[in-house]
């Protein structure tokens, strides 16, 4: 359900709030800055990285401002519109650059065309490639993508993807104490609809699958398993010191089999494989 125009169109309905609804909020910056710690490890000062659904920019800047070069790229125009101002504190020498590129499709445009949208040579390649808080959820062909950034990228070069998760208890736990059955249980199907267009949500066994022939598997782990989802704000706002040691077991027991299963989101780190 809905077209490739249906999603941008819903992204560029949701980027004048955005930052206020998640980035700017207490889970919101909690979140985050759990990314960040994989992030910071995987890309150092002077690495060339790939941003896919960069949003309104806030990833962009913290790598940019650690030195690292990046391309960061969103299907919607008002997201790049609030990214663009963001960014424009920077110094020019470390603004990333931005282009208006969605991740659906590569496969049937082919890298070339693909690499012309990011303004980069036949010959580059990227140190890595980061895509945060589940703009793979709204990719159809993941295979397409999975081609794409095999071919983008340097062996040996990192890929962090931040996914949706398909069985959530906090999601349960909230919405049936709201007698809400439906939203409880809404990504279990591995699908649902959110402002007119299909999210789907791939266990990180099938994500690892589709990228199985360019990328090896490197590490899991789970955001959003002990720590409420981001609707929860409210809620955790009023309970921060509850919720501030949550969030440091959480980090213990991240990558502890089945968390990374029950989490809002789930974190894949990857590593694009040696070319023969």
């Amino acid at each position: 359900m809905g077209s490739t125009a249906d999603l941008i169109a819903a992204f560029d309905s949701a980027a004048p709030e955005y930052d206020a609804a998640f980035t700017d909020t207490y889970l919101g910056r909690l979140m985050r800055r759990a990314v960040w710690r994989s992030v910071d490890r995987a890309f150092t000062g002077g690495s060339r990285v790939l941003e896919l659904n960069c949003g309104t920019g806030e990833d962009a800047r913290h790598l940019a401002e650690r030195g690292v070069a990046v391309i960061a790229t969103d299907g919607s125009r008002r997201m790049l519109e609030v990214a663009r101002g963001k960014l424009e504190s920077l110094e020019p020498a470390r603004r990333p650059h931005l282009r208006e590129l969605d991740m659906e499709g590569w496969s049937r445009r082919g890298v070339s065309a693909v690499r012309a949208d990011l303004g980069i040579q036949s010959e580059d390649r990227f140190d890595g490639v980061l895509s945060n808080f589940g703009g793979l959820n709204c990719v159809q062909d993941l295979h397409g993508l999975a081609e794409g950034l095999a071919a983008l990228l340097r062996p040996g070069a990192p890929a962090i993807f931040c996914v949706m998760g398909r069985f959530v208890p906090w999601e349960w736990a909230w919405f049936l104490g709201r007698r809400d059955l439906k939203s409880a249980f809404r990504r279990t199907a591995g699908r649902s609809v959110w402002r007119g267009v299909t999210v789907r949500y791939p266990t990180p066994g099938h994500v690892t699958g589709v990228f199985r022939s360019g990328f090896l598997p490197r590490r899991v782990w789970a955001l959003g398993a002990l720590v409420p989802p981001p609707y929860a704000n409210t809620w955790a706002e009023a309970r921060r010191s509850l919720v501030d040691r949550l969030n440091r077991w959480e980090r213990k027991v991240e990558g502890v089999p089945p968390v990374p299963w029950l989490a809002d989101h789930y974190v894949l780190e990857l590593e694009r494989r040696s070319i023969p």
